[in-house]
């Protein structure tokens, strides 16, 4: 094994003991390796990262993907050697547009809820209802509340833990008075109509096992057809559950007059988010928070008339 293959593997295993997968690093740092070696350089330099990023007959935003891998292992081994070249950003400018989420509104949250409510299968129709509303007041990702455990929500304190979320974090929701009710309600009626269930989740099918992503998407679907909130385009997700979540709470902070800088911080750890910056993407959600954006510049660079 080469030094630099020896570097590859203590580099992917100190990453993933802090909870990142790198399924792509670690498909595509040896792919690096061997190009540096036939390259006879023992060393990672720019001009090699680039020349080996843009190999593949693909788009400037798969070389920018696999840059940005060759850019993360340089930081890495520049601290081992201070002679290895860390690639520059924008190399690849041709980066996809993140798109604007769709934002639920609160009138069609409580069509949404009403639409889970009017289920055929009782069961069905209470855990639906429950886990539509959590998602909606409290921005968990949908795979995060499906696995959730029975032991998970605490009632007597009001939080909700979120064991291996995204990056394998572990995390805590706390809950509103009402949110909790919600869910204690949801516990009753499930221990009336499914009493011999024994599965651990929380949430629970008509079939009393645990909920599945692709058939969370499927009712979602079933429901939003119904109420007529899709169209030839596609509709709605849950995700964007998750997203409307966000963009409520930076326009309550906003028009309460509360500092969202000051506070963005403070969504992206409830959020799980792991870095403020990706929960300022938010910002340009809806015509009230871009707003918050044109002051931002206008502060920043002065009104221009």
């Amino acid at each position: 094994m080469s030094s630099l293959s020896g570097h590859v593997e203590d580099y992917l295993r100190l990453r993933r003991s802090l909870g990142y997968k790198l399924e792509r690093a670690g498909l595509l740092l040896p792919q690096l390796v061997d190009y540096l070696e036939a390259s006879g350089s023992s060393m990672l330099t720019s001009d090699l990262a680039i020349s080996w990023a843009r190999i593949p007959q693909a788009s400037p935003n798969y070389w920018a993907a696999r840059l940005t891998v060759a850019r993360g292992f340089a930081r890495y081994l520049q601290t081992i050697d201070p002679a290895t070249e860390i690639p520059p950003s924008g190399v690849f400018p041709a980066r996809r547009h993140r798109p604007t989420p769709y934002l639920w509104s609160q009138h069609d949250i409580g069509r949404l809820l009403d639409g889970a409510r009017k289920l055929r299968s009782p069961i069905r129709a209470a855990t639906y209802q429950a886990l539509f509303g959590l998602l909606a007041v409290s921005g968990m990702r949908v795979g995060e509340a499906t696995g959730l455990d029975r032991d998970d929500v605490d009632f007597q304190t009001g939080v909700i833990t979120i064991r291996k979320a995204k990056h394998d974090r572990t995390r805590l929701v706390p809950l509103h008075d009402t949110t909790a009710a919600a869910l204690g309600a949801y516990v009753t009626e499930r221990g009336r109509l499914c009493p011999a269930v024994r599965s651990d989740a929380f949430f629970i099918s008509s079939t009393g096992t645990r909920l599945n992503r692709s058939g969370v998407a499927k009712t979602l679907r079933q429901i939003t057809t119904d109420l007529g909130l899709r169209d030839a385009t596609g509709g709605p997700t849950t995700h964007q559950l998750r997203h409307s979540f966000a963009v409520r709470t930076l326009i309550d902070w906003q028009q309460s007059g509360v500092s969202v800088d000051g506070h963005i911080a403070t969504l992206s750890t409830y959020l799980g988010h792991i870095a403020p910056s990706d929960t300022y993407w938010y910002l340009s959600a809806s015509p009230e928070l871009m707003d918050i954006a044109a002051e931002r510049l206008d502060t920043r660079f002065g009104a221009r008339t």
